[in-house]
């Protein structure tokens, strides 16, 4: 059996939990790229516009939802760029979120304007989720590119 090693490409932002739960942030193997559930960190790994919590450690306000949203985008049109892909290559993505109801309509306006069009040419899910890597995180979004190679 031929390895894969040869043909696969990663990448990783550095930030401290992809060698805390060991993984890539992207792998690119022949003509498809697949992005690890991405979240609203900035570049030195701060999250950005982290939910309000209650004492037991859960979300109490959707309200950032989609400031998380849009800078989940655009970390993952940073990997997608890595290897020469842009958002016009994805034909999947899954939204994992704490909140439908917030993230629907959240994710509708981001979505379209990220894609640039009202009707964005991708397969997409929406799944609720009871919790995320992170406590003030609300959603969390992979995402599948396949390249012209």
């Amino acid at each position: 059996m031929r390895s894969l090693k040869a043909t696969k490409k990663i990448a990783n932002f550095e930030v401290p939990w992809e060698a805390a739960f060991g993984y890539a942030q992207a792998v690119h193997v022949k003509d498809t790229v697949y992005l690890s559930g991405q979240l609203s960190h900035d570049g030195q790994g701060n999250l950005v516009a982290p939910a309000t919590l209650n004492e037991a450690g859960k979300p109490v306000d959707f309200s950032t939802m989609e400031q998380q949203i849009r800078q989940t985008y655009l970390n993952a049109i940073a990997l997608l760029a890595r290897f020469g892909a842009t958002l016009d290559d994805v034909v999947e993505e899954t939204l994992f979120v704490m909140d439908v109801p917030a993230a629907f309509v959240a994710a509708g306006k981001v979505r379209k304007e990220m894609y640039g069009t009202p009707m964005p040419q991708v397969a997409s899910n929406l799944i609720g989720v009871s919790g995320l890597a992170f406590p003030e995180q609300l959603v969390e979004i992979t995402f599948r590119a396949v390249l012209d190679d």
